[in-house]
């Protein structure tokens, strides 16, 4: 694959009474941003994606050929009148997305008439299906019970290649991350690589912080990663 890199130039918005900056260079590998609710989240995953223009500063897609964002709220995405002519418009058969999305529906019912969790995941099984540069998932797990969630943590970290941004205030599953970033003070701030990152991370889940914190630093943040730092005996 060519090389990739989105380059965050001291991008900046502003609003009445809020504002982000953002610098910073994502590369290859999945990265998570995370922030609290109305930090900018949202925002800067519109930044990244072209749609929202920097006040100042710029954002710089190098080699970045294809870009897919997820929004929130799966109604967003929502172009077919029935389960399987949403499928149809992402390309894909109608029975391999019900599979993959673990939902036990008819593709002939009316899209709109699944639960937000069914269509979540109906969503998720599809743009995670496709191939592209830059995949950016804000709020990826919302709507979604914890076997919903590690489903989705698995298909994202089986994609191969691609920078792929997840923006999300998750604080107990996540897939393997490569990058940690977080929103404080109006600022995208560089907590660095794993695990090293892990020790920078201020909106660190409670069990990865005491784990820092008692010298168990773990190698990922998955639920397997995390139970084996919990296990480790310090010599």
């Amino acid at each position: 694959m060519h090389a990739l890199r989105l380059v965050l130039d001291h991008g900046n918005t502003r609003r009445p009474f809020w504002s982000l900056e953002a610098h910073g260079i994502f590369e290859t590998g999945i990265h998570l941003v995370s922030g609290d609710v109305g930090s900018g989240k949202s925002t800067l995953a519109l930044m990244m994606a072209g749609l929202h223009a920097p006040t100042s500063g710029a954002v710089v897609r190098e080699g970045i050929r294809s870009v897919l964002v997820s929004f929130q709220f799966p109604e967003f995405h929502v172009t077919g009148l029935s389960v399987a002519e949403e499928c149809a418009s992402w390309g894909f058969e109608p029975g391999a997305v019900i599979r993959q999305a673990g939902i036990d529906v008819l593709p002939e019912i009316p899209v709109l008439s699944l639960s937000r969790g069914e269509l979540k995941r109906l969503h998720l099984a599809c743009i995670l299906s496709k191939e592209c540069d830059l995949l950016l998932l804000d709020e990826p797990f919302s709507s979604l019970d914890c076997p919903a969630k590690e489903e989705v943590c698995r298909q994202i970290s089986r994609r191969a290649g691609g920078i792929t941004v997840i923006f999300t205030h998750e604080q107990g599953i996540f897939p393997e991350i490569d990058h940690l970033w977080e929103i404080t003070g109006g600022s995208l701030v560089d907590c660095g690589r794993m695990p090293d990152g892990l020790r920078h991370w201020q909106h660190a889940p409670p069990l990865a912080r005491l784990l820092v914190e008692t010298g168990r630093i773990p190698a990922s943040l998955t639920p397997k990663g995390l139970q084996e730092a919990a296990c480790r005996i310090r010599d």
